[in-house]
């Protein structure tokens, strides 16, 4: 079977991230368009209503509060291949985009991660990897197979990166590969789709009491988080390294303080640290915990941050960071 031959129906699931989401949807913040600016004339879904009428292919996006979503794409093989070439040149836009004000000199990839039954990734890898070989070298783009299956799922990923053109190629020789399989060789038994599980809340405290935030409520959140909360609070902030902690609980010569230490993606590390510090120094106020975030080494790509305390501040630090994380990466914006 070749390329040119295709003329059935299929169906694609890609793995994105929640900013990727948004960018594919063409969303906007409808919050700051009406404080700060009246009724915006963007409409959400802008971008994907455009991408479903020019390549004539079905696009959804999985519903829920979730760090990553799954978007589907259905339709004849020549419209998932222009639906695909669309969302690729919409990401090298976002990447050049990002690069403006960017001291970076190499241009990263486009990357974009399928999900496809385990039971056609033996095929995808060929015997001793020459399929795969031979898809990269024919196309240009990188290709990856994860070796374990996704969460509570029989599929993987499978990750393409490099130029739209190289991509779109990839996508196309891995299709026949999917249709091969199905035709020559159906899978034995049902394929269990992977669900991304829904992100936590995004937590405040007040008056010694834990939050989650739904819709415009502020809702209790469960004891076990107060407590830790609680906990961390009954120290006061660290003091800085070189200076003397009288009267500070949980840091005397018995039970020095600890360690512990994150990465954080660069393209991450702005929703932590917050407009001017902000976001940053809640966190170590909630926390109670001393918190440094490394510069950016030349050449990297994350950002070390190292917390300091009691082992209550650690945790509710973490769990502060974590929420940071999940919010910004679901795309649900600054709290």
């Amino acid at each position: 079977m070749t390329e040119s031959g295709l003329n059935v129906t299929l169906t694609i699931r890609l793995l994105m991230h929640g900013k990727e989401v948004g960018s594919i949807i063409g969303k906007i913040n409808v919050l700051l368009s009406l404080k700060f600016k009246g009724e915006s004339s963007t409409k959400k879904g802008e971008t994907v209503k455009k991408m479903r009428e020019e390549s004539g292919a079905r696009i959804n996006i999985s519903e829920g509060n979730c760090p990553e979503r799954i978007v589907t794409i259905t339709g004849p093989t020549d419209a998932i291949f222009k639906a695909f070439a669309m969302i690729a040149f919409k990401f090298e836009e976002d990447i050049d985009n990002s690069m403006t004000n960017s001291t970076a000199t190499s241009k990263p990839p486009v990357t974009l991660r399928l999900v496809v039954p385990a039971s056609q990734c033996g095929s995808l890898i060929g015997k001793g990897g020459s399929k795969i070989k031979e898809i990269r070298e024919s196309t240009g783009a990188q290709v990856q197979v994860a070796g374990d299956m996704l969460p509570n799922s029989t599929e993987r990923a499978v990750t393409i990166s490099g130029m739209p053109d190289a991509i779109i190629q990839c996508v196309k020789q891995i299709c026949v590969v999917m249709l091969e399989v199905e035709y020559k060789s159906p899978p034995k038994g049902a394929t269990i789709p992977y669900r991304p599980k829904p992100a936590s809340a995004p937590v405040i405290f007040a008056g010694g009491q834990a939050y989650t935030i739904q819709g415009q409520y502020a809702i209790p959140h469960p004891d076990q988080l107060t407590k830790l909360h609680q906990l961390a609070m009954q120290h006061t902030p660290f003091t800085p390294l070189g200076q003397t902690t009288p009267g500070f609980p949980g840091l005397d010569a018995n039970n020095p303080a600890s360690t512990h230490e994150l990465a954080i993606p660069n393209d991450l590390i702005g929703c932590i640290i917050g407009r001017q510090g902000s976001k940053i120094n809640e966190i170590r106020q909630m926390s109670g915990a001393q918190i440094k975030i490394a510069n950016a080494a030349e050449g990297s790509t994350e950002r070390q941050i190292t917390i300091t305390g009691s082992p209550a501040n650690i945790s509710l630090a973490q769990y502060l960071i974590n929420a940071r994380l999940t919010s910004e990466v679901s795309g649900m914006g600054p709290l």
